[in-house]
């Protein structure tokens, strides 16, 4: 059996050649692009991919859908372009398709860094990134994850040595603009739910205690403690945002009505 690669591009020179050098072993390597301005393409082309074009979005769910049903495999494996493919995993996946009834996908864990630490706070961190190609969707909302028809099972957490290796090395300045960008999505994304006033204080709190505490940050020293409060931060802004949206025309005070 072969497995397509995908990765969704734009602007993405910094990390795309390690990124590339890590799957060259796969059957196929799709590039979706942006329109990049920079070498993306032309360091694609090196590789031999096969290069497509998706229309400019402020983040990639989008053209993911467009990006997939644009392999020629059965299989796919999504990749951003700044993470690393283990040659083990790789090697893992291969096997596993190739048993009798395997999962119609797979959760693969991630390492992410901060502030020059890996972050045991964020770690496992699933994402579902390898499926059939047949039944999956994904829809175009920020942070949803493909839709697949069928079973799915997860790489255990304990082995690392399997998990994506982020190469993005997050700064304070960096997460606080994703936390911004990002929290705006979420506003039309949970429109419909109920947010009462108690929720922007326990919402955060235990956001913080869970990344700090549950899933053990408090061993990555100060990194750990600064991103377990941003990772409340973003909560606590997102509900904020929320409510904003939901103001009424008789909410605002009668000296800013026109």
């Amino acid at each position: 059996m072969k497995i397509s690669v995908v990765i969704n591009t734009y602007n993405s020179e910094i990390y795309l050649r390690r990124v590339l050098e890590s799957v060259k072993g796969f059957d196929e390597i799709v590039i979706c692009d942006m329109h990049s301005t920079d070498k993306t393409i032309s360091i694609a082309e090196e590789y031999s991919c096969k290069i497509v074009y998706h229309e400019r979005y402020a983040y990639v769910e989008p053209a993911r859908q467009f990006a997939i049903q644009s392999a020629s495999y059965e299989w796919i494996l999504v990749v951003d372009s700044d993470e690393i493919v283990p040659e083990i995993l790789r090697h893992y996946l291969y096997e596993k398709i190739g048993k009798k009834n395997p999962p119609e996908a797979l959760w693969i864990p991630r390492k992410n860094y901060f502030m020059g630490h890996f972050l045991h706070g964020d770690y496992p961190d699933y994402i579902l990134r390898f499926f059939k190609k047949e039944g999956a969707f994904w829809s175009s909302h920020i942070h949803v994850p493909v839709k697949i028809e069928g079973k799915e099972e997860s790489i255990p957490a304990k082995r690392k040595d399997l998990a994506f290796i982020h190469l993005a090395n997050n700064s304070v300045h960096s997460k606080l603009h994703k936390i911004n960008t990002y929290s705006d999505y979420e506003v039309g994304k949970r429109k419909d739910q109920n947010f009462p006033y108690f929720k922007i204080l326990y919402a955060p709190t235990f956001r913080f205690i869970k990344s700090y505490f549950i899933k053990r940050g408090i061993w990555d020293g100060k990194a750990g403690l600064i991103n377990a409060a941003m990772d409340a931060f973003y909560k606590f802004v997102t509900i904020a945002k929320i409510w904003e949206s939901r103001i009424s025309p008789d909410d605002i005070d009668p000296e800013l009505r026109n």
